[in-house]
């Protein structure tokens, strides 16, 4: 006697990550995943979230202010920020002058805080799940001049600034997918913080450049 195998039933679907107690960085800007993020930290809360973060291996999060400042004030009510915002992975540490560490993070995936809650001594901690990363999609053929464009703008400023490390060499497939591509004008346009929230938010990275493409038309930086 045989019996036929059961029915394979399909895996179920993955959950999102979760992170914990992820520590926030408030900051007057939006980062994108990719993006590299120099940072001067002298703030007591900041300095030693940096600390352990590095000597733990784990990353911080990045969120883009919606009312107060980077730097606390005496007697100022907490900062307001976003509820998305992008994980930053420390590279490079320089802590080399008391008080102060100057440090380089790359943004990795984007999160939505879950819950977040104000430390005594005035660190954001944040329970955090993490976002899709965007799907690679190749640059359709009537946004190829953002992404030459953008090749020529970053070749120019490398020109410049021989020495600044922020600023990619890109190859032949960064520059043919969307969200790459997207990003990083995103990082160079001089639009409201609050547009580049939005786009940064934004699931479609087609849309994403799209959207990017048509300020570029419109302020002649792509002609």
């Amino acid at each position: 006697m045989t019996f036929a195998p059961p029915p394979s039933e399909p895996p179920p679907a993955a959950a999102p990550l979760t992170l914990t107690s992820l520590p926030l960085f408030p900051l007057g800007t939006v980062l994108f995943p990719g993006g590299l993020l120099a940072l001067r930290v002298f703030e007591v809360r900041y300095l030693d979230m940096v600390r352990k973060c590095r000597q733990a291996g784990a990353p911080f999060g990045v969120v883009a202010l919606t009312d107060g400042h980077e730097v606390r004030q005496a007697g100022a009510a907490p900062e307001k920020f976003h509820d998305v915002g992008t994980i930053a992975a420390i590279s490079d540490l320089d802590d080399s002058h008391p008080g102060l560490i100057a440090l380089r993070a790359r943004g990795t995936e984007r999160f939505r805080i879950v819950r977040r809650q104000l430390l005594p001594h005035g660190l954001w901690i944040a329970d955090v799940e993490q976002l899709p990363p965007d799907v690679p999609v190749a640059v359709p053929e009537d946004l190829r001049k953002t992404a030459s464009a953008l090749e020529q703008v970053l070749a120019r400023l490398r020109d410049r600034s021989p020495d600044d490390a922020s600023l990619p060499e890109p190859g032949a497939e960064q520059l043919e997918d969307c969200g790459w591509v997207a990003n990083r004008w995103c990082e160079l346009l001089p639009v409201p913080i609050d547009l580049k929230q939005q786009l940064m938010q934004l699931d479609s990275p087609l849309l994403r450049l799209e959207l990017v493409g048509d300020v570029l038309d419109r302020t002649g930086i792509a002609p």
